[in-house]
């Protein structure tokens, strides 16, 4: 087994918010479009990679193994395999981690992973009880049979079932992912104002961070079919403040919530890949990575309290590789919902928490906000579900080259109760 993988180079798209009807591009489109980009580049030949893995949450009917789609539509030969996962909003962390580990088992020597969402064309779709009624009626031989069921038809059958609406609410804890955020928040005491203030220095830092071209390496810039030109995340608002913030309505919990529309991600589309090379790979074709992925580390904890997703994972990360809190440099944690990025921290730097719910000895930590986020996150760019754990892999390994540092963990939470996290160093 060969311990070493190494992120080559890597490239998005911008992330595209939902506006209430389907976005310009469909799943396997962003993934075309920044997969081939990505292939440019770089030195590395379509004809050199061994496996293509994209990790997709909620593809379209036309996008059935839509990694194989993507990875034939970029150039990728025939021959390669390609395959699709899913790990809820953990899909493109999944996708590296299937890498990762194809590499280290030496099956493959060069993989392209990441992945892609388009929201905002999550299917609508008929109801059960209209789907036995148009079962019964094309069952129906005779043309009295038919009449018969007809007569049966009410309007209410036509009630539309709303893909994306049921993919955000866990089954288990019947709660959706807003009221995950409603119950830790409670729990640790977050306040409105801290959330609107951390969405607030979100959508600020990001846009600073544009305006400081600090993604022109990783954003590729894509045009729709009417010629319109995406160059950067559209949801990012420069002139966000808490006293716009403090107006809007709790949307999960109504009318004493404290989550709202613009403290949580934004419901939108994207897609983004890494190259993972092995060491061989690396001298065989002459390469210079920009970072090595040293681990991912997974956990499960309560669906009710997904959000806390990241302090579980962070902790098996850590102990795992014999680091604290303070051996690392920068950090990424995927803003699912202000309230739950807030929570993890306080989460970490508590005793109880860590000993009765982690099972660690002690709390992790303090988390140096400071070193958060520093270019804001999902509240303001977006948080497209298949496409965000590659996203803050690139970035982390892509922050640790602009801020001349050596150790970075990605972290997100996962709908059902789950947590993921990346340790990724510089080159």
């Amino acid at each position: 087994m060969s311990s070493s993988v190494y992120l080559i180079e890597g490239a998005r798209t911008p992330i595209l918010k939902a506006r209430g009807k389907a976005g310009p591009f469909a799943s396997a489109d962003l993934a075309t479009l920044a997969g081939r980009h990505l292939m440019m580049k770089t030195n590395i030949q379509t004809s050199d990679i061994d496996e293509t893995i994209l990790g997709c949450v909620m593809p379209s009917e036309r996008e059935a193994n839509i990694g194989r789609i993507a990875s034939l539509r970029i150039g990728v030969p025939e021959s390669v395999p390609a395959w699709t996962v899913q790990r809820n909003c953990a899909s493109g962390m999944q996708a590296v981690d299937c890498a990762m580990n194809r590499i280290q088992l030496g099956h493959s020597d060069i993989v392209l992973a990441g992945g892609s969402e388009a929201m905002s064309r999550a299917p609508i779709m008929f109801s059960d009880k209209y789907v036995v009624f148009l079962g019964r009626l094309m069952a129906a031989k005779t043309p009295v049979a038919k009449l018969k069921v007809i007569s049966s038809f009410r309007p209410s059958l036509l009630a539309p079932v709303f893909a994306l609406e049921h993919g955000l609410t866990d089954p288990v804890v019947s709660l959706n992912m807003g009221q995950t955020a409603e119950q830790i928040a409670e729990r640790f005491g977050i306040t409105r104002s801290q959330m609107d203030e951390w969405a607030v220095r979100s959508h600020l830092r990001a846009a600073e961070a544009f305006e400081a071209g600090v993604f022109e390496d990783e954003v590729v810039p894509v045009i729709d079919g009417s010629g319109k030109l995406y160059d950067r995340d559209d949801g990012v608002r420069s002139d966000s403040n808490v006293e716009k913030l403090s107006t809007l309505k709790p949307v999960f919990e109504k009318p004493y919530g404290k989550v709202t529309a613009a403290n949580s991600s934004q419901i939108s589309d994207g897609a983004a890949w890494v190259l993972l090379a092995s060491e061989s790979a690396v001298e065989k074709h002459n390469l210079k990575p920009i970072a090595k992925i040293t681990d991912v580390r997974w956990a499960g904890l309560d669906p009710a309290e997904m959000g806390l997703g990241p302090a579980h994972s962070i902790a098996k990360l850590l102990k795992a590789n014999d680091l604290s809190m303070g051996d690392i440099d920068y950090w990424e944690i995927n803003e699912a919902f202000a309230a739950q990025v807030l929570a993890c921290v306080e989460a970490m730097a508590s005793d109880d928490y860590c000993r009765k719910q982690i099972g660690v000895d002690a709390a992790l930590g303090n988390l140096p906000i400071d070193r958060l986020n520093i270019h804001g996150g999902a509240v303001a760019c977006g948080h497209p579900v298949g496409m965000s754990g590659a996203r803050i892999i690139l970035h982390m390994a892509r922050t640790l080259h602009l801020q001349n540092a050596q150790r970075g963990v990605a972290s997100l939470c996962i709908g059902g109760g789950q947590g993921g996290a990346a340790l990724i160093e510089r080159m």
